[in-house]
């Protein structure tokens, strides 16, 4: 059986395709004049215009037949339930010439300090989908996708991916709080690191890669900057599509303090999205960017994706993270009234 070069993929297959890095993945590829087959239950979204949809339902064997006989010269999957990854596998895994699994790097087992060890795999049969084994069950992917796929397999791991679309709005927080203006809690310390991938960039960086035949096992992240950096760029992004009119005012508070005021950190209600405590995610925040630039990921700066994050969720908000205006201000009250009657020394705030 022949393929098309991996170098020019142009049938491409994505799993999912309806939702987030999936969907962009699809149209991205489209607008680059693929041929592009979207495959999914199509119960969390619409897939792309001018694509092939394939009905699918991958919670058993029999829910990929529609794929059965197909060719692809490039593939992506985002699965995490290993039980999910298999059947597909088996069906198309010597059928294609390029497969590119989005992992994660929740893979690693140590996140206080950067470390390769991985967490132990479940069973490569595992329908198991608590988020406790999100990383175990990637690591069971990835290596069903190594064994049969070998040298055509470009297996990333990304860390958090942020920009419009995104569900989680760790990232969309910020700024439609910093355009709110007023006093603005800020989580830990300034220089304490953060990192993310935005999710045109990494769509873009599959495509290139499967354009280009790009093989082997990659982190996927941009290079982590200190939370000071990345709220005041947010705030200059803001300031320069005229916004805001000023630079925020941030009060730092120690992560202790916000533990004591349940605040809760990284997503979810009652928390402060992009920030991690110290020292038990060191290492997460702090994985090196390097290798994957060097294959190719071109890395937006921080306010072209606030700005692209703005024009796509800003109108209609529907956040699942942050703080209510009432919980911060509960807890900034908090945090000032100790401050006045125990003296206690902390960080003034910021303009």
């Amino acid at each position: 059986m022949t393929y098309a070069s991996a170098a020019a993929p142009k049938r491409v297959l994505v799993l999912g395709g309806t939702v987030y890095l999936s969907r962009a993945l699809a149209r991205l590829a489209v607008e680059r004049g693929h041929d592009v087959t979207v495959a999914a239950r199509g119960a969390s979204g619409e897939p792309p215009e001018d694509v092939e949809f394939v009905r699918i339902d991958r919670d058993t064997p029999e829910g990929v037949e529609a794929l059965r006989g197909r060719e692809f010269d490039a593939v992506f999957d985002v699965a995490r339930i290993p039980a999910h990854v298999g059947p597909v596998l088996d069906l198309l895994a010597d059928r294609v010439g390029h497969w590119s699994f989005v992992s994660t790097i929740s893979v690693y087992a140590r996140h206080d300090v950067v470390a390769p060890d991985l967490e132990e795999p479940t069973a490569a049969d595992s329908a198991d989908r608590a988020v406790e084994r999100y990383g175990a069950s990637k690591v069971a992917c990835e290596n069903l996708v190594r064994e049969r796929l070998g040298a055509k397999a470009f297996i990333t791991r990304p860390g958090l991916i942020v920009g419009a679309g995104d569900g989680n709005d760790r990232l969309g927080y910020w700024p439609l709080r910093l355009a709110e203006g007023g006093e603005v809690l800020a989580p830990g310390e300034p220089d304490r690191p953060v990192q993310w991938i935005d999710v045109e960039d990494y769509a873009a960086w599959l495509l290139d890669a499967a354009e280009a035949g790009l093989t082997g096992t990659l982190d996927a992240i941009g290079e982590p900057i200190g939370m000071g950096a990345f709220l005041y760029g947010i705030a200059e992004a803001l300031l320069e599509a005229g916004i805001i009119g000023e630079p925020p005012l941030l009060t730092w508070l120690p992560q202790d303090f916000l533990a004591e005021q349940g605040v809760n950190p990284w997503a979810g209600p009652d928390s402060l999205g992009m920030w991690l405590p110290s020292p038990e995610y060191d290492g997460h925040q702090g994985r090196s960017a390097g290798p994957a630039v060097a294959a190719g990921l071109r890395l937006s700066p921080l306010g072209d994706t606030v700005k692209r994050w703005w024009r796509a969720n800003a109108e209609a908000p529907r956040l699942k993270a942050g703080l209510s205006r009432e919980k911060e201000g509960a807890v900034l009250g908090a945090w000032h009234d100790r401050r006045r009657r125990f003296d206690v020394p902390g960080p003034e705030a910021e303009a």
